[in-house]
């Protein structure tokens, strides 16, 4: 049986896979992002090809590697730089519907099999006192569109229309077909 690598370091990633019932290594992707595209679609599936590619090169097994971003207005709100642009992302969001994308890869040897996958989240109006205290929780530092739908910025969200997991950063329903389908892989739940 072959071994699943995780390419990311993303504990919420890695919480996905093993709650689905995988058994996981993780080896953190070392590319650049600066990576030219078409779309928000274009751009996730490019990255995780990239990533993919990084491990698989140097690690025997099926590497699962992913991307998100948030989309609002035609713009792509990756992670935030910093408290104040995390306020500025919450803050158009507020009152407003916006698109999740996460693009993924699956890897093993020769055999990649990349998708994509979007969600429209619909988040109800916050005060500035919401996103303040939201921003100096810190959590929104270090997430796509700067805020985690898992985490206390649920709050935020009064829709979503898609899967509830490529929000989260990992769509695994569409993971696991690949996984049986192609690679032979099944959960050990």
């Amino acid at each position: 049986m072959n071994s699943v690598i995780l390419a990311s370091a993303s504990p919420r990633r890695l919480e996905l896979l093993t709650m689905a019932g995988y058994d996981c290594t993780v080896v953190k992707p070392c590319v650049d992002e600066n990576i030219p595209y078409d779309s928000p679609e274009d751009y996730v599936q490019k990255l995780s090809r990239i990533k993919a590619e990084a491990i698989a090169c140097k690690n025997e097994g099926v590497v699962i590697a992913a991307d998100t971003v948030v989309t609002v207005d035609g713009r792509i709100l990756g992670k935030p730089k910093d408290a104040q642009d995390a306020k500025n992302m919450l803050m158009s969001l507020s009152d407003r519907e916006h698109s999740v994308f996460t693009g993924f890869t699956v890897r093993c040897g020769d055999k990649s099999i990349t998708q994509v996958s979007e969600t429209r989240v619909v988040m109800r109006s916050i005060t500035d006192g919401e996103i303040d205290a939201y921003v100096r929780s810190g959590d929104p530092l270090d997430k796509a569109g700067a805020y985690g739908i898992q985490c206390a910025a649920g709050m935020f969200v009064s829709e979503i229309k898609g899967d509830y997991y490529t929000v989260v950063g990992l769509p695994i329903c569409p993971i696991s077909v690949i996984l049986r389908e192609h690679f032979g892989i099944e959960p050990k739940l």
